[in-house]
């Protein structure tokens, strides 16, 4: 592994163990066993660090999702990228506490990438609008309601079941195949038409998929280039924030 990888992973694990207030300069150089001014060669400073690791765990989730497109078209399908993503926030602990908005673990980790990452989230916006409408123009998607009142209902409900792991965590089903399921078939008969549930799904999934494909490629790429906008490779050591 990489030094500069090495110091994000190690910042990663003690934000989850740790949170946010907790974590140091000092105690990350440690856990990734370098000294603290070679951390500082990396980042700018603790909350830089720690914000391209909550957009590191975001960058990967998006990775999955364009793999999970590319080896099968329906999976442009909001269920199914909800499905996906869905199983993703189950299975990290940094999106999950994102979601959340789990202040023990984040701090002001949240309202900080709400500011600094806004030009990221708009464009992230714009990628799932477009996405939506492509699905209209391809039959995918009911044309009797608003594309925005779409995205917003899209987002809510997924949001919903996010929060729902925290906040019914006591009153939910207990296998969580069971909560994927529900999600799906909420999102598919809210959102989709009976078209893409039928036999000829695949075919106008497959004419659709290039166009959302090349959206979350340039959003990806987006989140990639603003990790790397955080990191200082070529600095001098400096900073004292612990």
């Amino acid at each position: 592994m990489e030094r500069g990888e090495r110091i994000l992973a190690a910042a990663g694990e003690l934000l989850l163990a740790w949170g946010y207030r907790r974590v140091t300069i000092d105690e990350i150089a440690r856990r990734a066993k370098v000294g603290k001014g070679t951390v500082y060669l990396h980042w700018k400073t603790k909350e830089s660090l720690l914000l391209a690791v909550v957009l590191s765990s975001k960058t990967r989730s998006l990775r999955r999702q364009l793999e999970r497109m590319r080896a099968d078209p329906l999976e442009i399908l909001p269920s199914r990228t909800a499905r996906g993503y869905y199983r993703d926030f189950l299975c990290d602990p940094v999106l999950r506490a994102m979601h959340t908005d789990d202040s023990d673990i984040l701090g002001r980790l949240n309202e900080r990438a709400a500011t600094e990452l806004s030009d990221l989230v708009g464009e992230s916006h714009r990628a799932l609008h477009r996405h939506l409408e492509i699905l209209r123009e391809h039959g995918l998607l009911r044309d009797d309601t608003d594309p925005a009142h779409q995205q917003y209902a899209l987002v809510a409900v997924i949001t919903g079941f996010f929060m729902s792991e925290v906040l019914l965590a006591d009153r939910a089903p207990g296998n969580p195949d069971v909560r994927t399921d529900i999600l799906v078939h909420t999102i598919r008969t809210t959102l989709e038409t009976p078209a893409s549930s039928a036999a000829s799904a695949t075919a106008l999934a497959t004419a659709a998929a290039p166009g959302i494909i090349a959206l979350y490629e340039r959003l990806e790429q987006l989140s990639a280039r603003e990790i790397r906008r955080r990191c200082v490779t070529d600095s001098q050591p400096g900073g004292n924030e612990r």
